[in-house]
């Protein structure tokens, strides 16, 4: 019988973890307007939290862009327009982008958020 009750208190956890997850992510792919006009609807609290979401996204393709930096700075100046230098730089590429899209996004809630006159201490990237 304790068994039967611990079991199906972890099926109820595992019920609620997969129902409301960790709620929206950030997400680089979202349509600027649909990012804008959901930001409209938002309370101050959900605009902090998908800023931060958001800056937290940003912050974790950092150590991406100095480790491939770190090896384009590797590859001798001789072979820098070699295959190697160039898949190097068109990953670069494809993280600039994604970082850039995911700042805009961000920027939308940290300025609705600032609208609002919400606390943005600790948004800033």
């Amino acid at each position: 019988m304790k068994e039967t009750k611990n079991i199906l208190y972890c099926l109820l956890v595992l019920c609620s973890l997969v129902l409301f997850g960790c709620g929206k992510k950030a997400d680089e792919n979202k349509p600027l307007n649909e990012v804008k006009a959901e930001a409209e609807q938002m309370s101050v609290g959900e605009l902090r939290s998908m800023a931060m979401k958001y800056k937290n996204a940003i912050l974790a393709k950092e150590p991406e862009v100095k480790k491939l930096a770190d090896q384009l700075k590797k590859i001798p100046v001789t072979e820098m327009l070699g295959p190697e230098a160039k898949e190097i730089k068109a990953e670069m590429d494809a993280l600039s982008k994604s970082i850039s899209a995911l700042k805009q996004r961000f920027q939308v809630y940290y300025d609705k958020l600032e609208e609002k006159g919400g606390d943005v201490s600790g948004l800033q990237i």
